[in-house]
């Protein structure tokens, strides 16, 4: 039998026709394994279009959550119950709510809606609306690109001059990957060499030249620190303008405010930094930062405010303290059993930074910017080839692999980082463990050096993510509106 020779809603019929399903079928239907012999029975069924209206909200969501329970309207000033309702007297017993999940890969439905938000919260807070208001258009803001160090060589794809409509498919001539006079080779073997063109589907792309050379390590302890790499820069960009504010004669302002029940003043200077910033996941599987960088004003007698920043500043100066972070900053780990003094985290030589403006006359615009930003706001690691749930001790040697692929190699990393063996002073006996179990056994406590509060830690709970636990789009408090007002504007 074929399901398009039976329309879903009856209607009139000529002679031996049918006009519907059997109504001896559809208990069949109902109960089939096939979810397009369930969706007939559902559409055949005299309440279906009570239900189409109950599962709306959650409509094109593949996996929304189901809520039952009670409902209870309570009138806010007496405490009276307006309304009382229980789900079981709803179609199928329960409330569908969309899962929000951001990711394109779980969820195309609720991503686009997460990106749709995420394009509107980025652009009002360079042209206004939203409640943020529209003043903020004349602001000097920049639109830098943080990328991480090297960690070996990796096969790329570069063309020197583009001819193609749009990036995302571009199919120009790329230059050689790692065209070299001599043909080096690496202490494992390796030919540190490589004249393919690659195109943009190509999987080599993002992978070492050698595996054995590349340092998976060192690169998933990178992702691990990198909020607290950007939250040093964010500080550090800020003491370079009021650096700026002191050198160019800026005034401050007094600001009052009380503590322990005392009025205190404390001078301030007249000036502050809104940031926005989405993550980017790399083929070679670290993690990049583009970020939005707004000068604004501060008025102590309303500091909750946007105001105009002084006119002593200008983007210039914005540049020039991204570029002054970006080669300063630098900081070593708490230590690990594997590298007693740390590791070194800072960022990459290619940091650039471009001005935004407001009409289409400058290096990028605002629209640019926030539809670049929005898109990689519903990415994950699916540009590596690897997207897994949260990795646990029964399914980590489904995905890791000392001597396996790059991802693979990743994702053992963490884990091995996260789950480090040491030698106990005590017993001598090699253990993963925070306590040594010999030592336990006799009444004696034998600690890993490093505490269990260490970051490197949370390597196992992030080894899915290659060791990235950041957030994919974050924003300064002040920067624009938040994801709950416009949830809240998309209900009214």
């Amino acid at each position: 039998m074929t399901l398009a020779t039976l329309p879903v809603t009856p209607e009139p019929t000529g002679s031996g026709a049918a006009a519907c399903v059997d109504p001896a079928a559809l208990a069949w239907y109902r109960r089939s394994p096939d979810l397009r012999l369930q969706a007939v029975a559902r559409a055949a069924r005299d309440d279906f279009p009570a239900w189409l209206t109950h599962v709306q909200p959650a409509a094109a969501c593949t996996r929304p959550v189901r809520l039952a329970g009670t409902l209870t309207t309570i009138e806010a000033a007496t405490g009276r119950i307006l309304d009382l309702r229980h789900t079981a007297d709803m179609p199928d017993g329960t409330i569908y709510k969309p899962c929000g999940n951001r990711r394109a890969s779980v969820c195309p439905s609720c991503s686009k809606r997460y990106q749709n938000d995420a394009y509107q919260l980025v652009r009002a807070g360079l042209v206004g609306g939203k409640g943020v208001p529209a003043e903020v258009a004349r602001h000097p803001a920049v639109f830098p690109t943080f990328t991480a160090p090297s960690f070996g060589e990796v096969h790329t794809r570069r063309v020197k001059t583009h001819t193609c409509a749009r990036r995302t498919e571009c199919d120009c001539r790329a230059e050689p990957c790692h065209a070299r006079r001599d043909l080096t080779v690496c202490p494992h073997g390796a030919r540190l060499a490589c004249f393919a063109r690659h195109d943009l589907a190509d999987t080599r792309l993002g992978t070492p030249l050698c595996l054995d050379c590349y340092d998976h390590v060192g690169q998933v302890v990178w992702n691990l620190h990198a909020g607290e790499l950007w939250r040093r820069t964010t500080i550090t960009i800020r003491r370079y303008i009021e650096q700026l504010c002191r050198e160019r004669g800026v005034p401050k302002v007094p600001m009052t405010y009380e503590r322990n029940g005392t009025i205190r003043t404390r001078w301030v200077l007249p000036v502050r930094l809104s940031f926005g910033k989405a993550a980017e996941m790399q083929r070679r599987g670290v993690a990049h930062f583009h970020a939005i960088i707004r000068l604004d004003g501060f008025d102590p007698d309303q500091p909750d405010a946007t105001v105009a920043p002084p006119a002593a500043l200008n983007a210039d100066d914005l540049v020039a303290a991204v570029d002054h972070a970006a080669t300063t900053v630098v900081f070593a780990t708490v230590p690990h059993p594997r590298q007693p003094g740390g590791w070194r985290i800072g960022w990459g030589d290619q940091v650039l930074t471009k001005v935004i403006t407001v009409a289409a006359l400058g290096e990028v615009t605002d629209a640019q910017v926030a539809a670049y930003l929005a898109k990689y706001a519903t990415k994950s690691t699916e540009v590596t080839g690897h997207t897994s749930g949260r990795i646990t001790t029964d399914t980590i040697d489904l995905y890791a692999d000392q001597h396996g692929t790059h991802v693979e190699r990743l994702v053992d990393a963490c884990w091995r980082l996260a789950h480090a063996r040491w030698t106990c002073k005590g017993c001598g006996q090699h253990s993963d463990r925070w306590i040594c179990p010999v030592c336990a056994a006799r009444g004696r406590e034998a600690l890993w050096p490093v505490p269990e509060s260490s970051p490197f830690r949370r390597l196992g709970r992030w080894a899915h993510m290659l060791g990235f636990g950041g957030h994919f789009l974050t924003k300064s408090r002040r920067y624009s509106v938040t994801f709950a007002v416009l949830r809240g504007q998309r209900i009214v």
